[in-house]
Parts: structure tokens; C-alpha cells; sequence
């Protein structure tokens, strides 16, 4: 077996599916409280799973793990939220000037 095969993954236990309903309640909430919410479905990697970032219309954002990419496009489905492959669209400008502004404020002096 090779140093990164699948066999050498440990598989996905029912804890992970009660991990992933909580981080969808949250992403849930995070709609409900503000708006101009768009979601991104960031790919699994090597090192992280499959990922939905929801950016809200002034650039605040929360991430949560989802099981794929297709559950992630059904959750944008039921609260009415486009959802886009941050491959294609990449990150929104705005998400990136809320994080100057939040590193701007957090610096001393």
C-alpha cells in the first residue's frame, strides 16, 4: 500500500455524520442571521474534506465541513442561498477586505 492510498484512510464513522449535522445547523443559523448570503464549496484536499463557506453581504464568513459537494448544493437549495465551486468563481473581494478590516483592528496601536 502507498503512503497516501484510500486503504490506509481510517473510514468515515456515524460520529462524522453527527459532526457534519452540527456544522450544518450552524451554517443554518449563520443564514438566518444575516443576508446577501452566497455559500462556496471548496473541494476536499489531502489534508481537509469537502468544505462550505458562506459569505454574507459584508464579508463576514464561517466555514463547515460537509460530507460532498452535492450536499452542499442542497443545503443552498433549502435556504435559498446561490452556492458556487470557489474553483471557478474563486473567493468573493468582499470576504477579502473583511479580513483586512478584522486583521486592521486587531492590531495594537
Amino acid at each position: 500500500m502507498g503512503l497516501f492510498s484510500r486503504r490506509d484512510r481510517a473510514p468515515r464513522s456515524s460520529s462524522d455524520r453527527g459532526g457534519y449535522q452540527a456544522g450544518l445547523e450552524h451554517l443554518e443559523q449563520f443564514v438566518r442571521s444575516r443576508y446577501g448570503v452566497e455559500g462556496f464549496v471548496e473541494p476536499r484536499t489531502t489534508v481537509t474534506d469537502t468544505t462550505l463557506i458562506l459569505i454574507a453581504h459584508d464579508g463576514e464568513w464561517t466555514r463547515r465541513r460537509v460530507p460532498d459537494a452535492r450536499v452542499a448544493r442542497d443545503f443552498g437549495q433549502r435556504m435559498g442561498v446561490p452556492v458556487y465551486n470557489v474553483q471557478l468563481t474563486g473567493y468573493p473581494q468582499r470576504m477579502r477586505d473583511y479580513n483586512e478590516r478584522r486583521k486592521r483592528a486587531a492590531e495594537p496601536g
